[in-house]
């Protein structure tokens, strides 16, 4: 449902549906956007006195910072970002086909490790390492390959698919922070492995659909403890390992458990993998939840700046995922739809769209990539531009058929 706002009043994030004039009396080229920018603000400032906002198009909640990575913006050590600086080595849909082969070594070593330490043997660090590595490698080389697969692929038991899912978006994080070879691969690390300590609970305590009772959740927080402890008896692992395990529950304003960490006391890798983990968690399926679309997710990380998260990761982490997330299922001006399948960081509305349905709704094969960054334009003329993301599921595509 539309919402009337004075233009004093505007969000940076908000989806400007309608103004209160002809879009034909104002210089906007597009009849409906999302609020992104400056000159936008300002333009409607001359032109309008109140616009009609959409709330569910609204795709991030407030307007972000700049880019740049500066000790300045965050009461954290920055010391570890800005160090290296990373280009795209591969296009998405060459790299695609290594990041389903490295996820997939991943997955197994995973399953692997679980089934080893429920059977009461200690992790097997060098088949960890070489998961690590091949996840590493292949985002290094393009993220977005890795995490259009991690969005696309059949999901199993939730904490094996939760660890691979947060070790590659923060990878993927420690990528765009521009961290050093060695910190990415720490953080894939800890992200694989800051819950493997669930392996000690009870199934029924896991997979429970109800809301946890008080006891429950004590016997629930027990599990970094748990997974420090397993990290400290396997040897090979990196060093800080199983005491930065600990960190990803703890919060910037000191409500976080088991040690009711503040701020800076938490660290830049420990407060990394507690956004991680929450975005994670939050757009997944877990046993109690239903997944959030990515945006929603943003939005509340977003609300939660400053109090449960450092404030300056969180945004740096919105940029990094994206306005429109790889994966994200859209609709084009054209009527068509497809999934975002690359990003462009310097164009956050342009990214590049494999089409793969037609106004109709029907399957396009061959399907076919968009780079909106360059350009194209519709029959009519007009430049494509994405309208509206769809709901996940909506449009049944699967990593197997993707550039098939």
């Amino acid at each position: 449902m539309r919402k009337t706002i004075p233009v004093a009043e505007l969000q940076f994030g908000m989806y400007v549906a309608e103004l209160d004039r002809p879009w034909t009396d104002t210089p906007f080229r597009f009849q409906g956007f999302v609020l992104e920018s400056a000159e936008q603000l300002e333009t409607l400032r001359k032109f309008c006195k109140v616009v009609y906002v959409d709330p569910d198009r609204a795709e991030v909640v407030a307007r972000l910072p700049d880019q740049t990575i500066g000790p300045m913006k965050s009461k954290l050590d920055l010391s570890r970002t800005g160090k290296t600086k990373y280009v795209e080595q591969a296009p998405v849909e060459q790299e695609f086909g290594r990041a389903v082969s490295s996820h997939a070594a991943s997955d197994k070593a995973m399953l692997e490790s679980i089934v080893a330490l429920r059977a009461g043997r200690t992790l097997d660090a060098q088949r960890v390492n070489e998961a690590v590595s091949g996840l590493t490698q292949s985002v290094l080389r393009n993220p977005d390959a890795m995490l259009l697969y991690t969005q696309l692929h059949e999901k199993g038991d939730y904490t094996q698919s939760h660890a691979l899912d947060v070790s590659v978006y923060m990878t993927a994080f420690g990528r765009f922070l521009e961290m050093s070879h060695e910190d990415i691969g720490l953080l894939g690390h800890l992200g694989l492995l800051q819950d493997v300590g669930k392996v000690r609970l009870p199934n029924e305590l896991i997979e429970k659909r109800d809301r946890l009772t008080a006891q429950e959740f004590e016997l629930a927080k027990k599990h970094v403890e748990y997974s420090a402890e397993i990290l400290r008896e396997a040897a090979g692992l990196p060093a800080d390992l199983a005491e930065l395990a600990l960190l990803h529950h703890e919060r910037h304003d000191g409500s976080g458990y088991p040690k009711k960490l503040r701020g800076k006391e938490i660290g830049l890798i420990g407060s990394i993998a507690a956004i991680v983990d929450t975005f994670d968690a939050l757009t997944a399926r877990r046993p109690y939840a239903e997944p959030l679309a990515p945006s929603t997710a943003l939005s509340m990380l977003y609300k939660w700046r400053a109090t449960f998260f450092d404030p300056f990761l969180v945004e740096q982490f919105i940029r990094c995922i994206g306005i429109f997330p790889i994966g994200s299922i859209v609709e084009l001006n054209s009527g068509e739809s497809g999934i975002v399948i690359a990003q462009n960081l310097e164009k956050r509305l342009q990214p590049r769209v494999m089409v793969v349905r037609d106004a109709g709704g029907n399957p396009i094969k061959p399907q076919k990539l968009i780079d909106l960054s360059r350009g194209p334009r519709l029959a009519s003329g007009e430049l494509y531009r994405i309208r509206r993301t769809l709901e996940y599921g909506r449009i049944p595509v699967t990593a197997e058929n993707l550039f098939a």
